[in-house]
């Protein structure tokens, strides 16, 4: 496939729609002219890419409807960057046209373009940042994937942790007021990372896992305790 297999059916596409329809104006592959309206510029590529996008962002310069076309992909990699693709050209302003070549072509908008007011979501927000300002120092590095992060959360659990081995079978409420992790008895009993066990009613002891935890985690453990905080 040629990207010029792409300009017939989108051409087709926008004459069904009344424009008048012409290639290579300039920079354009495409643009089209309805009336008094404000023209349409459409730019064609093979495949979903940066330099389509930036393609686009430069027509945005001249003219406001600027459309990306890419073909229709039954691929498991397009399905896959839909929403993405989506979300990216709505924040750019772009538009989005999927074109079928062959013996049935055709065009399928999925997108137009328009200007983007970003709805923010202030739920997950509100949860980011109170992460930030329960977590303890800075023990994850950025960009490292493969490995457990080190959250607000498991702090919370190695301070438990650590006050049940310095102290054996404790009270969920002597923990939670030794430690000062309000959230002691209720992290303790969902147990997430098999590090306690309930012995009695509202007590709970180190389990071996738990222990290794401890040594495995050693650095941030010192961080944690009482006299190094």
């Amino acid at each position: 496939m040629r990207e010029s297999d792409l300009y017939e059916p989108v051409k087709a596409y926008l004459e069904a729609q009344g424009y008048e329809v012409k290639a290579e104006i300039g920079d354009c592959d495409l643009m089209a002219v309805r009336g008094d309206e404000p023209p349409v510029v459409v730019e064609l590529k093979l495949t979903f890419s940066l330099t389509l996008v930036m393609q686009g962002v430069q027509r945005q310069s001249l003219f406001d409807h600027v459309y990306l076309a890419v073909p229709v992909s039954s691929e498991r990699g397009w399905k896959l960057r839909y929403r993405d693709i989506i979300r990216l050209c709505r924040r750019l302003g772009l538009g989005l046209l999927a074109v079928r070549t062959g013996q049935n072509p055709g065009v399928e908008a999925h997108l137009d373009p328009g200007p983007y007011e970003p709805r923010r979501n202030s739920r997950r927000a509100g949860r980011l940042l109170r992460e930030f300002e329960r977590r303890v120092g800075d023990p994850n590095v950025g960009g490292v994937t493969g490995v457990r992060r080190m959250t607000a959360y498991r702090q919370d659990a190695l301070r438990c942790a650590i006050c049940l081995s310095e102290n054996g079978p404790t009270k969920a409420s002597i923990v939670a007021s030794a430690t000062g992790v309000t959230r002691a008895a209720t992290l303790m009993r969902a147990d997430h990372y098999g590090w306690f066990e309930r012995i009695a009613r509202g007590i709970y002891a180190l389990t071996p896992q738990g222990a290794g935890a401890l040594k495995d985690l050693a650095a941030t453990v010192e961080v944690l305790r009482p006299s190094g905080e």
